[in-house]
């Protein structure tokens, strides 16, 4: 399984994804992947919705692993495939390696064994990467998120020269600046070049699920579902069923409140958000700023106009 993130600036390098139930010669699948071969074949259906966890802080600037427990009890009663732990959403830039590892281990402690666990490893550093990767199985992980190393860009080798040739696949698309059609079109061609292989693709926003399944996706990791967990997974149960006047009709509806989590309020938006609904976002941490009254009535108006408060 690898896994490619498209961005607005740059494209992360696919990644190999470790299987934490199947840790033996987890290193020599490294060293494989590392000298150019493929690594072993490992078998993950990704079908399903993941939102990307936010990390809640506490006043004093602490991590809120009873806040993050909390939270994933509630999801517990929604049908997620399951969770993706820092990733674009979990401050991870502002974490320390020994927070990272804990908030791994947490997660995997509360959440049910049927949930896959997918979990941002990249460094940096290829080393910094292995290692950390290797450190996440330990606790847990089923699977990595290895992004691209950008400080050096014009100076790096790869050190994942054949990417796409490992037993599945994992795609975020992310809705960036690019205009909706581009994404869905890369979507489409990467669906329609991968249709005889043993490849999934995941949409990366629940601004697009809909327009996803239809090009062939089997899922998303929606930053939205941390907020609207239930309508989100929704929409997935409609395309299965064929219901697509219902799927458009809810996915119009949704597509104000994620653009309001995402790209205009960011994650302290989607923080703010989650406590209406019930949720612990907690607080960012420095240097993530909260929304000001102005916007956190912007915020509220999205969800209020689509019928969400």
């Amino acid at each position: 399984m690898v896994g490619v993130e498209v961005q607005n600036t740059w494209r992360a390098q696919v990644c190999p994804c470790l299987c934490s139930k199947e840790r033996v010669g987890i290193w020599a699948e490294l060293r494989e992947l590392h000298s150019g071969d493929p690594p072993s074949p490992r078998k993950l259906d990704l079908r399903g919705i993941y939102p990307p966890l936010v990390t809640p802080f506490t006043a004093e600037g602490e991590v809120g692993y009873g806040h993050l427990e909390e939270n994933l009890r509630l999801y517990g009663r929604i049908p997620f495939r399951g969770f993706v732990v820092q990733g674009s959403n979990g401050e991870t830039p502002y974490l320390t390696q020994q927070e990272r590892l804990e908030i791994v281990r947490c997660v995997h402690q509360t959440i049910p064994r049927e949930n896959l666990l997918l979990v941002g490893t990249g460094c940096e550093s290829t080393r910094s990467t292995i290692e950390m990767t290797v450190q996440m199985a330990d606790r847990g992980a089923d699977a990595a998120l290895v992004v691209t190393p950008f400080y050096f860009r014009g100076s790096m080798t790869s050190a994942c020269p054949r990417p796409m040739t490992t037993s599945g696949t994992l795609l975020r698309c992310y809705l960036t600046h690019h205009l909706l059609s581009c994404q869905i079109t890369r979507l489409a061609l990467l669906v329609h070049k991968t249709q005889n292989e043993d490849f999934q693709v995941l949409a990366g926003s629940a601004g697009f699920l809909l327009s996803s399944y239809i090009v062939g996706a089997v899922g998303g990791i929606c930053a939205l579902a941390n907020v609207l967990g239930t309508q989100v997974c929704q929409i997935e149960q409609l395309c299965q069923a064929g219901s697509w006047d219902e799927a458009r009709e809810l996915q119009h509806r949704l597509i104000e409140p994620n653009i309001a989590v995402t790209q205009k309020f960011g994650i302290p938006g989607l923080k703010q958000a989650m406590e209406w609904f019930g949720y612990s976002g907690g607080l960012c941490r420095a240097p993530l700023l909260p929304l000001s009254e102005i916007q956190v009535k912007g915020l509220r108006q999205d969800f209020s106009s689509n019928g969400w408060l």
